[in-house]
This record gives C-alpha cells, sequence and structure tokens, in this order.
C-alpha cells in the first residue's frame, strides 16, 4: 500500500470500477448515508492511480445524495490489474464471511436500547424487528420449562389415549390430531367453529432453533421421525 496520506479528492473525480459485482439497495445506501451524518466518513474510499475506485462505492453514493462534493481517499499504487480485480471481489466477500456471537451482539443492542440515545439504534444497521429478535433470544426459558422438567423413561403414566378433560365449556383429549378417530372422538358429534394451527409440524430442534447455543431445547416427541 502507497504510504501517501489519506487526501479529499473531488467526487465527480472518482470512477467506479466498471466491472464491480456488488450492489447496493436505495435502503442501503440510505443507511450509510445516515451512518456519514452521524458518525463521519470514519472510511477512506480506496483508489488506484487512475482515481477508479476499487472499494467505497457504496460510501461515495451516499456521500453523493447528502450533497457532499468531496471524499477522503486513500490511493493504493502498488496492485497488478489482476490484483485489483481480486481485491475488488474480496474486499467485498470478505465481509460477508464474517458471522456474528448472537448473545453478545443481543446484549450490546439492548444495552445501546436501554441508553438514553440522542440517535436511532437503527443507525446500527439493524432494524428493529431484527434487534427485537436478537433480544428475545436472550431471555432464559422460563422456570419449570421441558428442559427442567423431563421425566424419567420408566416412570407412570398419568393420562392415556383417549383419556378426556371437560375444562368448562372446552374439552381436551389425550390424543393425536392427525388421527381422524381421537378428532371424533373430542368432538363427540360435534362441529369446530375454528382451528388453530402453527405449522411447520414436527421440525426437529436440531438444525432449525437457533439461540447461540445458550438455549437447549428438547426434539418434540414426533419430530425425529417427521420428514
Amino acid at each position: 500500500m502507497s504510504d501517501r496520506a489519506v487526501e479529499l479528492i473531488p467526487i465527480g473525480a472518482l470512477h467506479p470500477w466498471v466491472r464491480n459485482a456488488r450492489t447496493h439497495s436505495k435502503k442501503q445506501l440510505r443507511q450509510i448515508a445516515d451512518s456519514i451524518e452521524r458518525f463521519g466518513f470514519t472510511n477512506p474510499v480506496l483508489i488506484d492511480s487512475e482515481k477508479t475506485i476499487l472499494a467505497g462505492h457504496g460510501r461515495v453514493e451516499a456521500a453523493r445524495h447528502l450533497g457532499m462534493t468531496e471524499v477522503p481517499c486513500l490511493r493504493i499504487e502498488t496492485m497488478s490489474a489482476e490484483e485489483k480485480r481480486a481485491y475488488v471481489i474480496a474486499d467485498n466477500k470478505l465481509a460477508l464471511n464474517a458471522g456474528w456471537d448472537e448473545e453478545i451482539l443481543g446484549e450490546e443492542l439492548k444495552s445501546l436500547l436501554e441508553s438514553d440515545l440522542d440517535f436511532s439504534i437503527e443507525l446500527t444497521g439493524f432494524s428493529i424487528p431484527e434487534i427485537d429478535g436478537l433480544i428475545e433470544g436472550l431471555a432464559p426459558e422460563e422456570p419449570g420449562s421441558p428442559a427442567e422438567d423431563v421425566l424419567p423413561d420408566d416412570a407412570p403414566a398419568r393420562c392415556r389415549r383417549g383419556d378426556i378433560w371437560q375444562l368448562g365449556p372446552h374439552r381436551l383429549i389425550c390424543g393425536n390430531a392427525l388421527d381422524p378417530i381421537d378428532v371424533g372422538t373430542l368432538m363427540d358429534g360435534d362441529t369446530a367453529r375454528m382451528v388453530f394451527t402453527d405449522p411447520p409440524y414436527n421440525v426437529p430442534i436440531q438444525g432449525h432453533v437457533g439461540g447461540s447455543g445458550a438455549i437447549h431445547h428438547r426434539e418434540f416427541a414426533m419430530a425425529p421421525r417427521a420428514r
């Protein structure tokens, strides 16, 4: 890399990489612009000796939307043509290869929300629904959860298939909701006015339920057999 210092260069003098494969949505450009407005232009644009952008296309476009006329740039003049082509791809791809420690991320976002912020939490790049999901993932299971109340295999049965309980105007059966006989026994000739379902059914916990490994759920009774 060149040892030249960061310099301010007019946006109009910069040239985008002609075959830049990275795209930026309007939403992302708005997010970048909001970040620049709040935190400043903290990451200089990387250019070659011809003022062609190697890294920072999104920042340049966001700066243009903000009405900026020049941006800080750092020249890299030691790369071959092939190295430049590879670097333009690598600069975008390597960042995507990184992951998140969702527990730490959730804790950081939760702490920010609990602070007296004078800026939008969405400046982090995460939307409110995403933040809510990460924070909810921090909550431990409630006391008495199935993970703590697993009965031994030889425990005596408390109810058997076909048992029915009357719960006020409602009826509850110990059975299989996929079995027409059990459903018919429960309904006893009556017709349901509403059905509540929660698909997809019997999805195995392993490979489908996250929580950064902090929360461990047991498999549903039928899930291991589901396909």
